[in-house]
């Protein structure tokens, strides 16, 4: 037999529940905040626990049987989603990434070190050795450096179909750049790895036969977008492997997919990014336009790239009074 004081102290509790799914149900689940969100969530694991105590209760039929409709109900809301809204796209660019971004920033900051120290590793060792060029570029490429030509003039025949590679070869690059991170970061660290060395070899082969120019005025349009990126994708990997090697005092897995979810947000970030990059890097960086426009337009994105991700965004307003789960007796 349910005792009176008991049941007294739990009905506020349901009817707590019943008017915020009922404010769901009229006019949807975005309605309600994240402080209540969360006491919905907490609120329904206590009352699921309640059903199971009244159902022990054979004169308590009728009362199992409102909280079970009342469960079901909440389970609706918690567990449908959210329609997907075009609003929540701009969300998410104007403030949920940059939000990301701010509370990672160590960890892209630490791919960008690694990006390059392997680059200024390749450029001493191509000054060093004129042979690991040669063997880390490619005859062909090495040939076209040799006649003092840049190896991207074919680009602007095909630049429609160039820019679709580019842009396909760039996303495949972060993401596995960012997706590598699952390997305890080794991955991660070897694309990152990888990608400077390559980048610090072919400047310094373009610098030994006076190229230099040439290639910064090719690489700065679409490589203030481009190695920012990949730079992100970097840091999104090595919190995947923060999550998966150091969980403190959660456990491995809840820890995975917590800092899981702030990676894949760091990559759904850079789309865009990789997006104008690499239409950029197929329809501008090869042309014969004139280095200081290429010049303008790179300072122009980077300044707005900074504007993008440094601006200041709203955080979540905290709970000035949490809902603690109630006592089970």
């Amino acid at each position: 037999m349910l005792s009176t004081r008991w049941l007294q102290k739990r009905r506020p509790y349901w009817a707590r529940v019943d008017e915020l799914v009922a404010q769901s149900e009229k006019s949807g689940i975005r309605v309600l905040n994240h402080h209540e969100l969360r006491e919905l969530a907490v609120l329904y694991r206590q009352t699921a626990s309640d059903l199971s105590t009244v159902r022990e209760d054979p004169s308590s039929q009728r009362l199992a049987q409102s909280l079970n409709q009342l469960l079901g109900r909440a389970h609706n809301c918690i567990y449908m989603g959210r329609r997907a809204q075009g609003s929540g796209i701009v969300t998410f660019y104007r403030d949920t990434f940059p939000q990301v971004f701010h509370e990672t920033l160590p960890y892209t900051l630490a791919a960008c070190a690694v990006f390059f120290a392997l680059a200024a590793v390749g450029f001493v060792m191509a000054i060093v050795d004129p042979g690991f060029s040669r063997y880390f570029l490619g005859g062909a490429m090495m040939e076209s450096i040799d006649k003092h030509q840049m190896w991207t003039h074919s680009v602007v025949s095909i630049k429609p179909l160039a820019s679709s590679e580019i842009m396909t070869n760039n996303l495949s690059v972060s993401f596995a750049t960012f997706a590598f991170g699952i390997t305890a970061g080794v991955g991660t660290l070897w694309m990152l790895a990888f990608n400077g060395l390559l980048f610090g070899v072919v400047n310094a082969a373009c610098w030994q036969v006076g190229m230099s120019g040439q290639l910064l005025s090719f690489v700065a349009p679409h490589g203030v977008l481009e190695l920012p990126a990949i730079f992100i994708a970097g840091g999104g990997g090595f919190l995947i492997a923060k999550g998966l090697l150091f969980p403190g005092m959660l456990p491995r897995r809840t820890s995975l997919i917590r800092e899981g979810g702030r990676a894949i947000r760091l990559a759904l970030g850079i789309i865009p990014l990789l997006i104008v990059a690499g239409t950029i890097e197929g329809f501008v960086s090869p042309t014969d336009l004139a280095a200081r426009w290429k010049y303008l337009l790179a300072a122009g994105l980077f300044g707005l790239l900074l504007l993008f991700v440094m601006r200041k965004t709203p955080r979540e307003p905290q709970a000035t009074s949490p809902v603690q789960p109630f006592p089970a007796s």
